[in-house]
């Protein structure tokens, strides 16, 4: 019996040394463990490892399990730093933000006469054939009133200088510009103004008008597109991004991102959407999206009109500090109606460029007649900075992603009240409410160059609705802030659901690409306070690391 008993026990040794013999760690590129993982999947769950193979994660799990079943030549052992999908901007412009690095950059001043200041300095150096500048927004300075071209024209009588707003929607030009452009004082343009005083040209421009002077821009040469461009990418990296969604492109620059992906310089995930310019629409709409890991271009945007900063926003009463100007349409609804006919018959997804009330409601009306009720369509209103409450149902019941950014509200929350009054304010910048509208989804971006390009900026003024300074003590507009969870939703899954790429990115799950980015500090947990401080350690795309701040 004993003997019987040692022979049981014999072959069963035997037989799970085999079985332990015959396990095989599973060789792949990449291992990432003793980390915070939060996956941002279904469950919200949070992980410590995570294995990568061919741009790809193959699984997840604890430290133990994931390296118990995978070798690599990679291991990376994070000891205890935070890592999430790689954040997404939902609507951006990134080609825009590119070129203007080769521009005066005028961000943050405080006066006109900073702006000249800087302008004289760029100057110097300046190799151009126009002297290009962006980033004014007289709502900064203490005299919050337009500028005017007079000194521009004394200093520069014979190079033409182009000072865009920060927002894009108004620029100064001085008067070479102005004549290389046709501008005079009978000139008239529909959704744009061309200011006077007095019977003379102010040199401001605004929405529609710009277009008369930009169309006369030279364009930079290819080598100087190509190393912006890198350049732009290398600052995206920095901040943790890894797809941006470049809202209104035309075929052309599609073509030199496309051209520059494919020499493997460019690595950011851009997911275009096309201008509605005839010559784009028409390429396009003949050759069909292309859908790619790198590159996509589905969408088709359009400006129906301008912005609130400028008094171009349309609104459906009269701005509060300018009687009888209600802003104005951009585009006209017969036009947005072809835009949308053109779309949904195309296979293309439609995003529309609306701030004030008037203009969200006028777009609604036109999308519901193409994707009313349940769809897959996944049309999108881009800024939805005032809607009014009695719509807001809208985007829920014809599946219409809002697709805002969190830093406009802090940007604007000091002069905002002045533009609508004390009633319009308070559905203005409404994120949570535009969150419950529409059925538990919002995709949250950052609209750089207009603001700056972290989105860490944006999960703070999202869940906070404060500006970097903590002003004010108690929030801006607090009941529509958005929780943790739903910001980072906003700028990782929910960005990629309003992208048609949520199968793909947006969460840490086997199956999806491996884009993560690591942090020095927990987003979740730390104080809100600390958030804008916190660092990206590292930015992964497809398992391969495209910055670290230790280079």
């Amino acid at each position: 019996m004993n003997y019987l008993r040692h022979l049981q026990f014999f072959l069963i040794s035997t037989m799970l040394i085999l079985i332990n013999g015959c396990h095989s760690k599973r060789n792949v590129d990449l291992i990432v463990h003793n980390a915070t993982v939060y996956t941002v999947n279904n469950a919200f769950t949070i992980t410590q490892a995570f294995a990568v193979k061919n741009g790809k994660i193959v699984s997840m799990g604890n430290s133990d399990e994931i390296l118990d079943d995978y070798t690599s030549e990679n291991i990376i052992n994070l000891k205890g730093k935070f890592v999430y999908p790689g954040f997404i901007d939902a609507h951006c412009h990134f080609f825009g933000y590119a070129t203007d690095l080769l521009k005066c950059d005028l961000t943050g001043t405080q006066s006109f006469e900073e702006i000249i200041d800087s302008i004289i300095e760029f100057s110097k150096t300046n190799q151009f054939e126009w002297i290009l500048a962006r980033g004014w927004d007289q709502n900064d300075w203490k005299i919050k009133e337009y500028p005017s071209k007079e000194k521009l024209d004394s200093l520069f009588p014979e190079i033409p200088v182009f000072v865009f707003r920060i927002d894009g929607h108004a620029a100064l030009c001085n008067q070479v510009a102005l004549d290389l452009a046709g501008i005079t004082t009978e000139t008239k343009i529909d959704g744009g103004e061309i200011l006077q005083k007095d019977g003379k040209l102010t040199g401001l421009i605004l929405d529609n008008a710009v277009t008369l002077v930009t169309s006369k821009i030279p364009e930079f040469s290819p080598d100087l597109v190509e190393a912006a461009l890198l350049k732009a990418q290398h600052n995206c990296f920095a901040v943790g991004l890894t797809t941006v969604d470049d809202a209104g492109l035309g075929k052309d620059s599609i073509a030199v991102l496309e051209k520059l992906q494919a020499t493997g310089k460019l690595k950011m995930r851009i997911y275009a959407m096309m201008s509605d310019a005839a010559e784009t629409r028409e390429q396009f709409f003949k050759t069909g999206p292309i859908i790619s890991d790198r590159l996509t271009v589905r969408a088709i945007k359009v400006y129906a009109d301008g912005a609130l900063g400028s008094r171009g926003a349309c609104l459906k009463e009269s701005y509060k500090d300018q009687p009888h100007h209600f802003g104005y349409m951009l585009k006209n609804e017969k036009y947005l109606d072809l835009l949308a006919s053109e779309a949904k018959q195309n296979g293309f997804q439609f995003c529309t460029h609306a701030i004030g009330d008037s203009a969200v409601e006028t777009v609604l009306n036109i999308y519901k007649n193409y994707v009313s009720g349940e769809n897959n369509r996944r049309w999108r209103i881009e800024h939805c900075q005032v809607v009014n409450p009695k719509v807001m149902r809208m985007f829920g019941d014809n599946s219409i992603i809002p697709s805002v950014q969190p830093t406009h509200a802090t940007s604007d929350m000091y002069w905002a009240e002045e533009r609508l009054g004390a009633d319009r304010i308070k559905y203005a910048y409404a994120y949570n409410d535009l969150l419950q509208g529409a059925e538990g989804i919002i995709a949250l971006g950052t609209d750089f160059p207009v603001e700056n390009i972290n989105p860490l900026y944006t999960f703070y003024a999202a869940i906070q609705r404060k500006d970097l300074s903590g002003y004010p003590e108690n929030g801006f507009q607090k009941e529509n802030e958005l929780s943790k969870k739903d910001a980072l939703r906003g700028m990782t899954i929910w960005a990629a659901y309003a992208n048609f790429e949520d199968e793909n990115k947006g969460s840490l799950e086997d199956g999806k690409f491996a884009d993560f980015v690591v942090l020095d500090k927990d987003i979740m947990e730390i104080s809100e306070k600390k958030i804008p401080d916190v660092k990206v350690l590292a930015t992964y795309i497809n398992g391969e690391l495209v910055y670290s701040i230790e280079k």
